[in-house]
């Protein structure tokens, strides 16, 4: 929900890559798609490529692949649709709480995330709070909005899913190609080496 480039300094890839920042939402409601298409703008049309999307950013991926055929998506820690949303959000979502509740409130309550994320280290919980400090509490909420309210795309769906098995966020569902045991929903983080090796042999396999 605002993560950034920080999330990935420990990625280890052999080919090109490209970290796609997030963009303010214009207007404050902007919808998905829309906020899509103007994040796809950065990749060409006629380019072949992977869209690597983590958590919040999968949703993204998908989304812009519907506009970038010659793209395949990976999702880490994410959802390939709306019927994967977990029951504590969905209550969320009925009730509105992602309007009730600000999220500037997580920022207070670090330890909180901490437990959420399933962060083990005393760095990777150092990064964790300097990430959330950072993040801006207006695209938080509409991001949070967001994906509570995701109709999912049409299609195929992801080329290959990562997910952790103790993910307290967004628990796996079916279809997960790799399942780390021992990993939270900070995999990205955590496992930094065993996601650059998967996504490595997956840029190897389409050559």
């Amino acid at each position: 929900m605002g993560a950034d480039e920080r999330v990935f300094q420990r990625w280890q890839l052999a080919g090109e890559a490209h970290i796609l920042n997030w963009l303010p939402p214009q207007p404050a409601a902007e919808p998905l798609a829309h906020y899509a298409a103007r994040l796809a703008a950065a990749v060409p049309v006629a380019q072949a490529c992977w869209l690597v999307g983590v958590s919040f950013g999968g949703l993204l991926a998908l989304e812009m692949a519907q506009l970038r055929p010659l793209a395949r998506v990976v999702l880490i820690s994410s959802l390939a649709g709306p019927h994967e949303l977990p029951w504590p959000l969905r209550v969320a979502r009925a009730l509105g709480l992602d309007r009730l509740v600000p999220p500037a409130l997580l920022q207070q309550l670090p330890w909180a995330a901490r437990w959420a994320f399933g962060v083990k280290t005393q760095g990777e919980y150092a990064l964790l709070r300097q990430i959330i400090a950072d993040t801006d509490p207006a695209f938080a909420q509409w991001a949070i909005g967001q994906l509570l309210r995701w109709r999912g795309v049409p299609g195929p769906g992801p080329t290959a899913r990562l997910h952790s098995a103790r993910d307290r966020l967004l628990p796996p569902t079916t279809g997960i190609d790799c399942l780390v045991a021992e990993a939270g929903h900070f995999l990205v983080v955590s496992h930094a080496a065993q996601i650059s090796q998967v996504l490595n042999q997956l840029a190897k396999n389409s050559d």
